[in-house]
């Protein structure tokens, strides 16, 4: 059954190929339910790959199938080939699990929408590309599914394009990734040059048998991981996963939980023979911008008044706990909180898109409140997300947090104290928006209450947007549509009729839910025994996990301070914001709305001296560059029209030529002799 591997990509390209050929003469319902049998084969042929491999010994779960060749260039040689190994078939496990879930979601979601096929026909090309990246063999094969999903980002964060703020949201997703792709290629050229090969298997092989430098190992893993801080979103390179929330709430779950943003987690779990032949600095690095990156982000989240806005800060801080795994050589604890992740998170984006569907498009934190009782199912399976992300014990967020923060120890205590602030912020968060969402008053029937929704802040900040000019846009593209939103929840009043969401929403929502319960059964610390997932992905990590070198009291200590920080998050969550006997304007600060203004910086950046920079270097490229190109042109081709008037078919011209040489030669001969 193994060998079945080439199904699971071909599915959704089927299905992407179908949707093309049909266009729009297919009805609204029919396009998506295509969409989505396609994502459940695609599904199904991974259970079958996955019970085969089961079946396998340790020792032959990794198998290569050759499809055909790609590029045969002399001694350079790419195959399309698949590599079927634990971690890639745990990784299409999720994805298409996940995804499945989210099309059959999608189908209520987008009822009505005049591009209801051209939606789906994204979902399923972004499918396929995500697919090829994590089942491919080489480097390049994984660099084609890279661009791919970079690509389809586009399209469906700038879905709704005719509006301009989606439009650049997209822009600046696909640019910003830009800058990752260099060092994802740099590090190709590399390992090229330094292997002669870009066949996973050939370079762990050659790594084994061949001493190459640790300066180029070490340089070669920095490449890798400036590219993974683009598509996961380390930071500086976060910026466009925030704005990436402009898209229909079904893309964000689907970038955000279980595929792109865990590509560049991916390949550096992938390349992990390389991790681990570099210097520990390069490593101690990955590690301090992972923790940082989540500390950053969770203190963004806590004052975010757009729904899925604290979502996405909060998808950036849990990306930055599995970065952070990944330098402290914890691989299987990496891909443990990504597989809970895509659980839990897409359970959240889920919920929040069904709080927006009932809400009429309203987005705004502050004008929801009470609506447990109207939308029980949407609440209920919310509220298991928000337990299971802020690490509340038996839900699986607890267990891979948890594992992670050890491995944070036993890097350096100080990783493993940011760590914990960084999970009381997430508790308290997440608390906030549970509360404001569910709980309290129903503040939609207050017109009063919605003319706060569109406070100055936002205001300013979508005022910034247009100063900044084009750059400026893409980059408070998000701000600008809360300030538009929130005029519009104004406007809307008391129409607004919370109300549950169709099945086709709600049954994913429930689905995700008991996953997000029971999914960390399948890594736990008692034993040697119950780390199934550890076991299972030895083959793809190659024995190089570090070792915790901690005592049972040690990690005992270490889960209860986890448990404390959270249970402190809820409880100072539910006292500010439920109870309201802590002043919210404590943690609802201007600076933190605005992400450090960080943002903000960059987009006057890039539209004032990055900008002017920017046209220098084109100016420089064309009359320098380009000039000289041109130049050695034109000097050839006056060079070329004089010599041309010499050959006019004469014969007294070309006598006059031989002559002319005759003397020329005798001089050069009678001047070189004694005689």
């Amino acid at each position: 059954m193994v060998d079945l591997v080439w199904l699971i990509p071909t599915f959704p390209l089927l299905g992407f190929l179908t949707l093309i050929c049909l266009g729009k003469s297919v009805r609204e319902p029919i396009a998506g339910w295509l969409a989505t049998t396609a994502m459940a084969g695609s599904f199904l042929s991974v259970l079958l790959v996955f019970i085969g491999m089961l079946l396998e010994k340790n020792e032959n779960r990794q198998k290569v199938f050759t499809l055909f060749d790609w590029i045969p260039a002399g001694d350079f040689k790419v195959d399309i080939g698949f590599l079927a190994d634990p971690l890639s078939i745990t990784m299409c496990l999720f994805i298409t699990g996940v995804g499945t879930l989210i099309h059959l979601y999608s189908i209520g979601y987008m009822h009505g929408d005049s591009d209801f096929n051209r939606f789906f026909t994204y979902l399923n090309l972004f499918a396929f590309s995500m697919l090829v990246l994590v089942l491919g063999d080489n480097l390049l094969l994984t660099f084609l599914g890279w661009e791919g999903v970079g690509a389809c980002s586009y399209l469906l964060i700038s879905f709704w394009f005719r509006d301009r703020a989606n439009a650049t949201a997209g822009k600046k997703a696909f640019i910003t990734n830009r800058v990752g792709d260099w060092g994802f290629m740099v590090a190709m050229f590399l390992i090229f040059f330094n292997f002669g090969s870009l066949q996973y298997l050939e370079i762990f092989n050659i790594l084994e048998s061949n001493q190459i430098a640790k300066t180029t190992t070490t340089f070669i893993v920095l490449m890798l991981f400036v590219g993974a801080m683009g598509k996961s979103a380390q930071f500086p390179l976060y910026l466009w996963l925030p704005d990436a929330m402009a898209g229909p709430t079904p893309v964000s779950a689907l970038i955000h939980a279980a595929t792109m943003v865990t590509s560049g987690v991916y390949l550096l779990i992938r390349v992990n023979p390389i991790m681990v032949e570099a210097s520990t600095w390069s490593t101690g690095l990955i590690a301090w911008v992972g923790v940082g990156t989540a500390l950053f982000a969770a203190s963004i989240a806590v004052a975010q008044t757009d729904i899925k806005k604290v979502l996405a800060y909060s998808t950036v801080s849990q990306l930055g706990y599995m970065v952070l795994a990944v330098g402290c050589g914890a691989y299987t604890a990496a891909i443990f909180h990504m597989i809970t992740h895509a659980f839990f998170k897409a359970l959240l984006f889920l919920g929040a898109g069904s709080v927006i569907h009932g809400m009429d498009g309203e987005q705004d934190l502050r004008r929801y409140g009470g609506l447990r009782s109207l939308m029980p199912i949407t609440a209920g399976t919310f509220i298991i997300g928000w337990l299971a992300i802020a690490g509340v014990p038996p839900f699986s967020g607890f267990w891979s947090k948890d594992e992670i923060l050890a491995f944070a120890w036993n890097k350096s205590p100080l990783l493993w104290i940011v760590g914990i602030v960084t999970a009381l912020l997430t508790a308290f968060y997440m608390t906030r928006q549970v509360v404001l969402t569910f709980f309290g008053k129903p503040r939609y029937l207050d017109a009063g209450d919605a003319g706060d929704a569109g406070d100055a802040g936002d205001a300013v900040d979508a005022g910034d947007a247009g100063d900044a000019g084009d750059a400026g846009d893409a980059v408070d593209a998000v701000d600008a549509v809360d300030a538009v939103d929130a005029v519009d929840a104004v406007d809307a009043g008391d129409e607004i009729k919370p109300h549950e969401s169709p099945w086709t929403m709600t049954l994913p929502l429930v689905a995700l839910a008991v996953l997000s319960v029971v999914g960390g059964l399948i890594q736990l610390p008692f034993s040697s025994s119950t780390k199934w997932l550890e076991h299972w992905l030895e083959p793809a990590t190659f024995h190089n996990e570090t070792h915790l070198h901690l005592s049972s009291s040690t990690l005992w200590v270490l889960a209860l301070l986890a448990l404390v920080s959270v249970v402190a998050g809820i409880g100072i969550g539910l006292t500010t914001y439920l109870k309201e006997k802590i002043d919210k304007q404590i943690f609802e600060k201007p600076i933190l709305h605005n992400a450090w203004n960080f943002d903000s910086t960059v987009s006057r950046f890039m539209g004032g001296p990055g900008s002017k920079a920017f046209a220098a270097v084109a100016r420089f490229d064309k009359q320098v560059i380009d000039g000289a190109v041109d130049g050695t042109g034109q000097i050839v081709k006056k060079t070329a029209s004089i010599l041309r008037r010499t050959q006019n078919g004469l014969v007294r011209t070309y006598a006059l030529g031989i002559g002319i040489g005759a003397i020329g030669l005798l001089i050069w001969f009678l001047t070189r002799t004694t005689i």
